[in-house]
């Protein structure tokens, strides 16, 4: 009986994901979503290192360096056991090139973060993303990371959810693609990967390299809704403005801030719903 009754929930479960990323008409729904990496997708165990007043290197976790990070160099505090007085001589090193094969590791191991789940439907429903991260890793290492999970069906992410969602996309416009593999790296492709301080060292004050980044993401996914409802439209002859909804979530208080603020200033019809995820929560702000 309780057989009978899991594989029943397993149905209804599949039934809904498979049709996540498309209206009740079997339309595109129409949303894309914008994450930060560190404490947002992700509780990474990539350490900051700052350097105590007997200069002993500290290493200092993302969601403790989003609370202090104004602080370091500016003024002492105490830390762990430490009086913080600055950076280590290279303190984002873990963060950047040197530190991309780390990053794909790190990646799996790491924990879910408060944005994980909307991470996973995203995915499944073949709905496009950009990653808009204060790290400074080669673009390509975000998306092999990305890959990564969806080869190994990663904590809820579903290869083959995601692969019925894509073809249904490609029907869509009158496309066929057979493959999966090609599917699958296409729709890696169409997506965004920004981390914002690849070859410009902008770590400590990522804010407005991110908001830059969110521009041009917007800017795109506008292009690409409209393109889709042009060919959806001369295809099946579709009703539907398909004007894109985007979703932005960091765990960092003055990221959203800087956000928010462009985001008022920038757009009179306002795409973009922003999240905070800090202390392991997320909320609408």
């Amino acid at each position: 009986m309780k057989h009978i009754i899991r594989k029943h929930l397993n149905e209804v479960y599949q039934t809904k994901q498979l049709f996540e990323g498309f209206d009740d008409q079997d339309n595109p729904d129409l949303k894309y979503y914008a994450f930060d990496w560190d404490d947002n997708i992700l509780e990474m165990p990539t350490k900051i290192i700052v350097l105590d007043e007997d200069g002993k290197e500290v290493g200092m976790s993302t969601e403790d360096f989003a609370e202090y990070r104004t602080m370091i160099g500016v003024e002492e505090f105490d830390y762990k056991g430490h009086k913080i007085v600055g950076f280590s001589e290279n303190p984002f090193k873990n963060f950047r090139v040197e530190g991309d094969k780390q990053f794909v590791v790190d990646s799996m191991l790491a924990k879910p973060g408060p944005s994980w789940n909307d991470f996973v439907e995203c995915i499944n429903a073949g709905s496009i993303f950009a990653i808009i991260t204060a790290r400074g890793h080669t673009p390509t290492i975000l998306r092999e990371s990305i890959y990564n999970f969806i080869q190994t069906n990663h904590m809820g992410i579903n290869k083959e959810i995601l692969v019925y969602n894509l073809k249904k996309y490609r029907d869509l416009v009158g496309e066929k693609i057979k493959d999966d593999n090609k599917l699958i790296n296409d729709y890696l492709d169409l997506c965004k990967y920004y981390p914002v301080s690849f070859g410009t060292n902008a770590e400590a004050n990522p804010e407005e390299a991110k908001k830059e980044a969110l521009k041009e993401f917007i800017a795109y996914v506008k292009e690409m809704s409209s393109n889709l409802g042009k060919k959806a439209f001369l295809k099946n002859d579709i009703s539907n403005n398909f004007i894109p909804s985007i979703g932005f979530s960091d765990d960092d208080v003055r990221n959203i801030e800087k956000i928010k603020d462009f985001l008022e200033k920038e757009y009179e019809d306002n795409p973009v719903r922003t999240y905070l995820t800090s202390k392991g929560e997320k909320k609408e702000v």
